[in-house]
């Protein structure tokens, strides 16, 4: 059963604006997004460095030639 609520998180603790439907102790998987646009912001500019070393540090390449279109779908 899937339940949908928004929750305020203080102290260390996600408290539900409503009840759920859950039994005690019963293992639940939360998917957390923050409502209010300025959660996180501060952080948004050392992660976007993050991502752009890790981008210059890739390296692909390959020995044969790349495969055209119609090669990669398997089309007649």
């Amino acid at each position: 059963m899937t339940q949908f609520t928004e929750a305020v998180y203080t102290n260390g603790v996600l408290k539900p604006d409503k009840g759920l439907v859950l039994r005690e102790a019963q293992r639940v998987r939360l998917i957390v997004e923050a409502l209010d646009d300025d959660a996180g912001r501060g952080d948004r500019p050392a992660a976007m460095q993050r991502l752009l070393a890790g981008i210059d540090g890739m390296r692909f390449f390959s020995r044969e030639r790349l495969p055209s279109r119609d090669e990669l779908h398997d089309r007649p």
